[in-house]
Formats: structure tokens, sequence, C-alpha cells
């Protein structure tokens, strides 16, 4: 009979075999803490060796025995990254954190071995200088995406720059990655200090009548990262910053933000700036009037004694008066809508809509390995009955997993050189209100249009049709990607969609059509201080990536907020959405920096979008199909405007997310 330690020394790392699993789901209760570095180094030294079988060819290069080729390199590495990047966000530990800390510079090393690999680039730059008229677009638009990804990561520095953006780079990833560390220990740190999480904030904040609690919760929530301790993120900030706009320097940029902007939609800073401008006045008007409103409801308060004279809004009285307007004039409490939003039956609602809009089928499909007990698991298909990927919810929060809601890929979509079409394992993660006593988690409407925002981005990741993963799915520019979860954020409240899931988790009673109108009504309240703190934190991000390298020398990060926040014209009872201590998504690694924009860019593209199934039927088929071949389907093959165009036969009309949010005067 074997030992165990014989057992253990033959035991086979799960990411060095093929997972004989269904659907080829990770096999999750295998995968040990200690498997990820040894992996990691094999799949890196994997695609290494195809890179170098690429580069050896004698034959001429041609798409297909280079870009192809690269295309569908690095097998193990794509297995181990992503399994690692997703539990390290949902299933975080102290050992998990060792884990990223050694992984993060090898993937920095891997990338930048790649892209200033010389002798690759000339064979790539061999098929982008020839006649690409044999080509077809995705192809076109594959080979443009790998030879900006050489361009740059600095192919044309010399030898000393390389090193030193190579050095850059690594510091950087070390950096984010101690960002992300440090704010979800300030998430803890604030939910065993206040009670709540920080996901549970804006709800507490709407109901908790005790001005002293609000102003106490106001101010733990807004200076995490900033108290002194341990994991103060300042000083880290800086340091990105610095880092970010030395690379930018040194590939010919003046600013980080020009660098990441060039291949973009907006393309530069200055189109950015006009474009958040024009929102930012529109939304401080509107937020103004907020303010009177609210104002006028805090002096009844104090005519009776529950606020001393002169009490005046602040910040943290925001939610809570915001709350008492919307009541006395749409008559709408949240504590009647969320009994009839129950977080399995808004799930089920969100599937539901997307079956009626594109003919698709989601069901639940058991025995699926996961990641935590939590996680629940589903087959999404095709009318035709193929299968379109799988598709994993993770909707509560738990102390190991960052704040936030977010989509992501387990595997991409992509067909392999003998034709087979994979399918993409997708996962919704989000961090709903919980359980209370003997209440199921019952979601506020914010919440409800989160789990519609958050599969819409699963949505285009399960309907791509692309031949390379390089494109396929949400693979696209920066400020497009929010464009088609925004886009499905406009069904969660239609009457038919509501009708499938809005039923009270005790009675089962429909959600009564006076509710439904109230929520409607109500649709557009408040939109100044929502509107005005997103593109204020916008703002925020790209003033803070348009300073040049010299101005970051000794910068107080504090006093450059409230100067801009002075600049914007920000009513001082509204902070932007995220100071830069807890700005996860321009300094965690998210992808956002200097591009949080576009979230705002996106909404004016998923507006105008939304108005053609508004001019010709909500659930018209044919647009519904339109849609989805023009946009679902295409992921990054094509540009995202030529695609738009094509779709709507027009340019976007900017105007028109001001008018969706009720920003007009």
């Amino acid at each position: 009979m074997a030992t165990s330690a014989a057992i253990a020394c033959n035991r086979v790392n799960p990411f060095l075999q093929e997972w004989d699993t269904p659907y080829g789901m990770p096999p999750f209760e295998q995968i040990r803490i200690s498997d990820y570095i040894p992996a990691l180094k094999a799949g890196i030294e994997q695609q290494t060796a195809e890179i170098q079988a690429i580069i050896d060819n004698p034959e001429p290069a041609t798409f297909d025995n280079v870009l192809a080729a690269y295309d569908r390199s690095g097998d193990i590495l794509s297995k181990v990254v992503g399994v690692l990047y997703n539990l390290s966000e949902t299933e975080n530990s102290p050992e998990m954190e060792k884990v990223m800390d050694e992984a993060t510079p090898l993937l920095s090393e891997h990338d930048d071995n790649i892209f200033m690999n010389k002798a690759f680039f000339e064979k790539v730059k061999a098929v982008h200088d020839a006649d690409q008229s044999g080509l077809t677009r995705e192809q076109q638009m594959v080979l443009k995406k790998i030879y900006e990804a050489f361009t740059r990561s600095g192919i044309d520095l010399p030898e000393d720059k390389q090193e030193e953006l190579r050095e850059i780079n690594t510091a950087l990833a070390t950096a984010i990655q101690r960002f992300g560390n440090n704010l979800l220990a300030e998430n803890n740190a604030f939910k065993d200090s206040c009670g709540i999480s920080v996901s549970a904030y804006p709800a507490t904040m709407t109901s908790e009548p005790d001005r002293a609690r609000r102003e106490k919760l106001f101010k733990a929530y807004s200076t995490r990262g900033e108290r002194g301790n341990e994991f103060d993120n300042r000083e880290l900030c800086v340091e990105i910053l610095r880092l970010r706009a030395r690379k930018a320097r040194l590939l010919g940029f003046d600013t980080f933000a020009a660098y990441e902007l060039d291949n973009k939609m907006a393309h530069d800073p200055e189109t950015v700036d006009a474009f958040l401008d024009k929102i930012m006045a529109a939304a401080v008007a509107k937020a103004k009037e907020e303010v009177a409103a609210m104002q006028e409801v805090m002096n009844l308060d104090m005519a009776i004694g529950l606020l001393p004279a002169g009490s005046r809004i602040e910040p943290w009285d925001w939610f809570y008066y915001a709350e008492r307007v919307r009541k006395a004039r749409y008559a709408l409490d949240e504590n009647l809508t969320r009994p009839y939003f129950k977080l399995e039956n808004v799930r089920d609602g969100v599937f539901a809509a997307a079956e009626r809009i594109y003919g698709i089928k989601i069901t639940p499909e058991e025995g699926l390995p996961v990641y935590n007990p939590e996680v629940c698991t589903f087959k999404v298909t095709d009318a035709d009955g193929s299968l379109l990927g799988i598709f994993l919810g993770d909707y509560l929060p738990r102390s190991s997993k960052r704040g936030g809601a977010w989509m992501n890929n387990f595997r991409d979509q992509w067909i392999t050189a003998e034709g087979e079409n994979v399918r993409p394992i997708i996962v919704n993660v989000c961090n709903f209100s919980v359980p209370e006593g003997d209440k199921p988690s019952l979601l506020t409407i914010d919440e409800v249009e989160t789990a519609f925002h958050e599969f819409g981005h699963a949505l285009h990741g399960f309907l791509t049709q692309c031949t390379y993963s390089t494109v396929s799915g949400t693979s696209v520019a920066r400020d497009f990607v929010e464009t088609f979860s925004q886009f499905n954020e406009n069904w969660a409240f239609q009457k038919e969609i509501l009708a499938t899931y809005a039923r009270h988790y005790k009675t089962g009673e429909v959600i009564p059509d006076s509710l439904v109108v109230k929520i409607k009504a109500a649709d557009k309240f408040n939109q100044g201080f929502m509107t005005s703190e997103l593109c204020a934190a916008s703002i925020l991000d790209m003033k803070l990536h348009e300073l040049p390298l010299e101005a970051l020398e000794g910068l107080d990060l504090a006093a450059f907020e409230q100067k801009v926040c002075k600049e914007m014209n920000l009513p001082s009872e509204i902070i932007p959405r995220y100071r830069s201590t807890y700005f996860n998504h321009i300094f965690g690694g998210s992808g956002y920096c200097a591009g949080y924009y576009g979230y705002l860019w996106s909404e004016v593209l998923a507006c105008d979008a939304f108005a053609a199934f508004e001019e010709r039927g909500i659930y018209n088929p044919e647009v519904a199909r339109s849609f989805r071949e023009t946009f679902l389907e295409k992921g990054g093959s094509e540009e995202p405007m030529v695609l738009y165009e094509r779709f709507r036969g027009a340019t976007p009309d900017p105007s028109s997310l001001i008018r969706a949010r009720g920003l007009e005067l």
C-alpha cells in the first residue's frame, strides 16, 4: 500500500494536465496554493518556447505562422492566470498574497520579454508591412493590436532604455498589487470598526437617522487608505503615478494620460477633458437644485428641534436626506421595494431578459467545480441548443473578496487550429446585501441595476463569435467596453421583465403597478449627485494622470484633490465617488487609469443604442438580432465607431446622456 508521502510525491500539478472536468472547468478542489508558482513558471517556459519556434520558423512570415500561432500560444499560462487572478480577488488570504507577490513580477517580466523581443517583432512587422488585403477584417485587427503592443512597450527604444522600462514595469506591477492588498485590509478594518461592509455603506447611510453616526461612517469610509497605518496608500499612489509618468516619458509622451489614450476611442486628453467638463457643468447645476430641496427637509427637522439651528447639508447627510426627498416627492421607499427584489429572483430576471432579447437559454448546471460553496453555476446555450458558455455567479460579500462588482473570464472564447469553438467560462462577482435574520438577500434598486450591468458584460463574452482570443468578447477599447453593460441596465425595470422576477419573497405577489410607476418616476431622481460624484472621479483620474513627471515630486495628494475639486466647482456637499487612496479602478490594476471617464463615454453610446430599440420596439427581434450580430458577436474584431455607425446609421449623440440622466435645465 502506498504511503501518503509517496502519493504526495506522485501528485501531478493540476495546471500541468488536461482538465477532465465537465466543460473544461478548472478543478478548483484539486488546486493547492503551492501549485500556482510552479505552474506559472512552467507556463512561462512553454510560451517562451512557442514564441521561439515562431522566430525560428524558416518559412516567410505570414499571419498564420506568426500572429495566429502567437494567439494560440500559452495554454498552461492561460489556465493558471485565469484561476489565479480571479481567486486572488475573491478568495484572498495571506498565503494567496504571497503567491501574488511572487507571481506579479514574473508575469511582468514575461510580458516584457515578449513585447521587447526584437526578433519576434521583426516577424510581426513583416506581416504588418506586407499587403494586408488578403486578411479578414478580424485578422487585420489582431495584427493591429499585437503590433501596437510592441510599439507601446518600447520595442524601438535602445537597450538601456528598455532595461529602464523593464524595471518600471516590474515596480509598477508590484506597487499595484500592494495597493489592492492594502485596500482589502482597509475595507475589512472599516467593517470591523463600523459594523457594516463597504458594500452596505450607501444603503446604511440612506436609512441611518443618527446624524452623528452618519458622520462617523462617512469619515471612516472616505479616509480609507490615508489613516497613517501600515495600509496607508498615499505615498503608494504618488509612486504609481511617478512610475507611470516615467514610462510615458520614455515612450515619447508628455504625460501618462496622453500615452494611455493614444489607442482609445477618445484618443487624447483634450477630448476627454472637454467631454467631462460639459457633463460636469450640467450635473453640478442639477446637484445644487437637489441640495436646496434637501435643505428644505433639514429645515423642517430644525424647526421641530431634531437638529440645532443653522444646520446645513454635509456630505454625510446626502444619502439620508435625498431618500427623505424621494419619499416625499415620489412616495418611493426602498423598504417597500426590496421585498420584491430577492437576489435569486433578480438573477432569474436578468436571465429572462437576456433569453427574451437574444433567444438564448440559461439553465442551472449542478455538480460543476466551484471555488466557493456560495458560487452558483449555469449553462448558457443558443436557440439551436449549441453551447455558448458556462456562467458562475458569486454575489455576496466575504472578507476574502474585494469590494465592488465585476465580470471576468476563467477562459476566453476562441477557435482552435482544428476548428473547435472553445466557449468561455465567465463569472460575475458582486457584493450585494446580505441576508438578515430570516430574510434572504433583498436588493436595493441600485443593486438590481448592478446585476443587470454585470450580466451585460457577461453577454458580451458569451455571444462573441471570434476566431482569435486577442479580440474576442470584452477585448475591446476600455472606453467602449462599458457600452454593453450599461445598455443592459435598460431592461431592469421594464414592466414585462419585472413580471418575471419581481415577486414578494414571502407571498410570491408580483410587484404592484403602483410601485413600478414610482420606480420609473424616480428614475432620474438624484442624478445631479450621482453624475457629479462619477464625473468628479473621472476628472480626478484625468488630472492625476495629466501631471508631468516633474509635478509629481513632493505631491501632496490630499491638497491636489482639494484643488481639483475646487476647479471643477464640485459642491462641498459631494466628494468624488472614489478618492485616490481607495480608487481601485485606477490604482489597483483594474485597467481604468486615465480611463475612468469610459463609463460616461460608453453611456453615451449605450443611451443612443437603446434609442434604436425604443424607436422600433424594445422587443423587436430584428433590432435585437442586429445589435447582437453587429456588436456582441464581433468583440474587438472591428473598430468601435465603425461598428456603432453600422448599427445606428450615424455617430452617437452626446446629448443623449444628459437627457437620459435628466440633467437638462
